[in-house]
């Protein structure tokens, strides 16, 4: 029998703070959802983006 691959699926990563769509990323799926402290530009600076698929 052959194994399945798992894609790589595109994620975005929104703000939680403005609801911007600020990054695109590829992962495999599965897992927990990706929370990250990344940067706003909106609001220049810091601030948690979670995973949100399109």
């Amino acid at each position: 029998m052959a194994k399945s691959k798992k894609k790589a699926e595109t994620v975005f990563l929104v703000c939680e703070e403005t609801g911007d769509l600020n990054y695109a990323i590829r992962r495999k799926p599965g897992g927990e959802k990706l929370k990250l402290k990344k940067y706003c530009a909106r609001l220049r600076k810091h601030t948690l983006h979670v995973e949100k698929k399109k």
